[in-house]
C-alpha cells in the first residue's frame, strides 16, 4: 500500500513519544521539529528496506514482475542452465520458477554458499534440476544476475517472476509498504532516528520492530 511520508512522519513522532517515560522528544511547535521531522524522513527507506529483508514472504506482497528487457538480459545454454540479469533496483527474490520445473524458488542462495560449487557439474543429479531447482544471486560484468538450474532444454521460458525493489520514496512522497509491515517498519525508523540522535531508547523500538515481524 502507498503511504505518504509525511503520515508516516507523524506515526514516527508518536511511536517514539509513547514510549519514552520522561518529556517527549521534541514538543509541537519546538523550533527542531522540522530537522527532526526531516531526519525521519530520511530513514524511512532505510527502516522498510531493513523490515523486508528481516520479513518472512507471508508477510511481503507480491511485488514487481522480473521481465528481460533486450536479448542480452537473459540467455538459458544447451545444458538448460543460464541467468537473467536483475534491474537496478533489485532487492529481494520472492519467486522464481522456469517453464518446465515442478515448483518455484523462493530463497536464492550467494556464491559463498556450499550448493553453488555443485552447480558448475555437468550431471544434473548433483546440480539444480527442474525437480529440485537453485537459483543464485551473483555479480557479474553485466550486473546482478540471477542465475537458475537448470532447465531439461534451451527452450524453457521464465513462468514466474518477481522481487521486492530497493523502497524509493516516489514522486508523490509516498512509501510503498506492505500493510502487514507498516508497525514493524513506523518503529525501526523510531529505532534507527533515536540511534542517529544517540537516544538509549533505540534498541526498545528495534526489539519492538523485530517482535512485529
Amino acid at each position: 500500500m502507498k503511504v505518504k511520508t509525511d503520515e508516516l512522519t507523524r506515526a514516527v513522532r508518536v511511536a517514539i513519544d509513547m514510549n519514552r517515560t520522561d518529556t517527549p522528544l521534541l514538543a509541537v511547535g519546538d523550533s527542531d521539529t522540522l530537522t527532526l521531522d526531516t531526519l525521519i524522513k530520511a530513514k524511512l527507506p532505510d527502516a522498510l528496506r531493513l523490515v523486508e529483508m528481516e520479513a518472512p514472504l507471508f508477510m511481503l506482497e507480491s511485488g514487481h514482475i522480473l521481465e528481460p528487457g533486450e536479448e542480452s538480459t537473459f540467455f538459458i545454454g544447451s545444458d538448460g542452465k543460464g541467468f537473467l540479469v536483475l534491474p537496478d533496483d533489485f532487492m529481494r527474490l520472492i519467486s522464481f520458477q522456469m517453464s518446465d520445473w515442478d515448483r518455484p524458488v523462493f530463497e536464492a542462495i550467494t556464491e559463498s554458499d556450499p550448493i553453488y560449487r555443485q552447480q558448475a557439474s555437468p550431471f544434473k543429479g548433483i546440480c539444480g534440476n527442474p525437480e529440485r531447482p537453485v537459483v543464485a544471486l551473483v555479480r557479474r560484468a553485466e550486473g546482478k544476475v540471477l542465475e537458475f538450474y537448470s532447465c531439461r532444454n534451451a527452450d524453457a521460458t521464465i513462468a514466474q517472476a518477481c522481487y521486492l525493489p530497493i523502497p524509493r520514496i516516489d514522486a508523490d512522497g509516498a512509501l510503498d509498504i506492505p500493510e502487514d509491515l507498516y508497525s514493524a517498519t513506523v518503529y525501526r525508523a523510531a529505532s534507527l532516528v533515536l540511534a542517529a540522535l544517540g537516544d538509549q531508547l533505540a534498541t526498545t523500538m528495534l526489539e519492538l520492530s523485530k517482535s512485529m515481524i
